[in-house]
């Protein structure tokens, strides 16, 4: 598994502030934790379920200067969550959303595409119960699906407080919401980021600003 574009937005784009744990929902081969470490204090647990993502994401992990404060379970997230006491100030989750599409014949890029082991509505309810009182739950899900994800939050208590709409090109329609939720209402925050503004890899200001920390080409 690559690293995509879905997951460096939403490990720009999350806000840390003062979170000293964070979980890391299908950490795939661990970046998004790993970003989140270089950009907090925190501690972060990373779940995943596939043996070989699980063994990447280790390798990767040991690999950075944040290894400390990174631990890597291999799990289901519903096992995770019967096994463990912890409660956590920030969860993330770059969620599987190829829902209707053909299935990969190979395990782990299924388990990676497909919603049926995990999706965003059952991350939003599953979370509820692991925040601490003024926790949050960060997603980047397909633009199509914003709304029953707001409905999947207001059903668990929680409100979107922020929402960042991905645009891949001009003239193109929007692909990506990073979204944002908390049990605390907030007047809803929304803007949006357009990825390449005058061609292929031709990057707006506002992604290089979002990302640049991460991106070697970049600086």
């Amino acid at each position: 598994m690559k690293v995509g574009t879905d997951g460096v937005l939403l490990g720009a784009w999350t806000k840390t502030g003062y979170s000293k744990r964070i979980l890391d929902v299908g950490t795939g081969t661990g970046l998004i934790a790993i970003m989140l470490a270089q950009r907090s204090d925190a501690f972060i647990d990373a779940v995943e379920i596939d043996e070989l993502a699980y063994q990447q994401a280790i390798e990767n992990g040991k690999a950075c200067p944040w290894s400390d404060r990174i631990s890597f379970f291999h799990s289901s997230f519903d096992n995770f969550i019967k096994n463990t006491k912890q409660t956590y100030d920030l969860i993330v989750s770059n969620p599987p959303y190829h829902k209707d599409t053909t299935k990969s014949p190979r395990v782990g890029r299924h388990l990676a595409r497909h919603s049926e082991n995990l999706d965003y509505s059952g991350i939003i309810e599953s979370s509820s119960k692991l925040l601490t009182p003024t926790g949050e739950i960060s997603l980047i899900i397909p633009a199509s699906e914003e709304m029953n994800a707001q409905m999947a939050a207001g059903f668990n208590g929680m409100y979107c407080n922020r929402i960042t709409h991905i645009i891949p090109s001009p003239g193109k329609e929007l692909s990506r919401s990073l979204m944002e939720f908390s049990r605390q209402y907030q007047p809803l925050n929304e803007d949006i980021i357009m990825i390449e503004e005058k061609g292929r890899h031709q990057f707006s200001s506002e992604y290089i600003r979002l990302t640049k920390d991460f991106y070697l080409k970049f600086n």
